[in-house]
């Protein structure tokens, strides 16, 4: 038995609550948070929905397995962490871009390495979760 209130509360709450992790995303920068905390968030808000509309109706929002996301993010975190070796410098140089980008600021092998973060963290936590869920039903 689903809950209408919760159903109702998640159709809002989905989408802020993915706009805040990548907010955290992008914040992680320059303050605390970034990659693995804006991560557990869009996992939550993912875990939320499941909760209200199952597993199923939160898998077709996503549009792909979670599994997928673990690969596409490690790519991207040894792409960031490798880069800087073709320029001279150390693995896991900090190389930015001159110029600055509205809304994100500067952009730079951290911020990729970021983002892989925070795909591996929502993949690794939906999958756990959904596969889960899924063998419970």
């Amino acid at each position: 038995m689903r809950s209408t209130i919760l159903q109702t509360a998640t159709r809002y709450l989905l989408p802020i609550l993915l706009l805040f992790s990548v907010f955290l995303l992008l914040r992680g920068h320059y303050y605390p948070g970034g990659g693995f905390v804006g991560g557990l968030v869009a996992s939550i808000a993912f875990v939320l929905h499941s909760f209200a509309n199952g597993a199923e109706a939160s898998m077709k929002i996503m549009r792909r397995k979670p599994l997928s996301l673990i690969p596409i993010g490690l790519g991207l975190s040894m792409f960031s962490i490798i880069i800087p070796t073709f320029f001279g410098y150390p693995p896991m140089t900090g190389l930015w871009l001159e110029e600055k980008f509205p809304v994100i600021g500067s952009v730079g092998t951290a911020l990729f390495f970021d983002i892989g973060v925070y795909l591996v963290v929502v993949g690794v936590v939906l999958t756990i979760l959904f596969t889960i869920s899924l063998n419970q039903d």
